[in-house]
């Protein structure tokens, strides 16, 4: 099982990849939304931003989300890392009901190029 702290950095990863990005990819990440990530192995959740094309996280605490941000991801820890790994594909994930992503329809429109 993955650790908060490899989450952590999983979602850095993430960030920087994201902020690399070239074209569909970069205009998707380009929203200005808030951002929670449910770990729902360890029952913990990152609250953050993302933003001019990164995830900024501002907090982590334990429990479920304590605000609903405008993009909600839910997922176990060991899923997190295999995705930003590249040994998960999100699309796969997200089909087969290991990740949840809500968001509001414009939103997901938009972030359809990042699965």
């Amino acid at each position: 099982m993955a650790t908060m702290a490899e989450c952590r950095t999983a979602l850095d990863t993430l960030s920087d990849n994201l902020a690399s990005a070239d074209g569909d990819v970069r205009g998707a990440a380009a929203l200005n939304r808030s951002l929670s990530c449910h770990i729902t192995d360890l029952d913990a959740t990152f609250a953050g931003r993302l933003e001019n094309g990164r995830i900024t996280v501002l907090d982590s605490h334990q429990g479920p989300p304590r605000q609903k941000a405008e993009i909600r991801l839910a997922m176990t820890g060991d899923d997190l890392v295999a995705m930003v790994g590249g040994e998960l594909r999100f699309a796969k994930a997200w089909a087969a009901g290991r990740v949840k992503l809500e968001a509001g329809f414009r939103d997901l429109i938009k972030l359809r190029s990042l699965l």
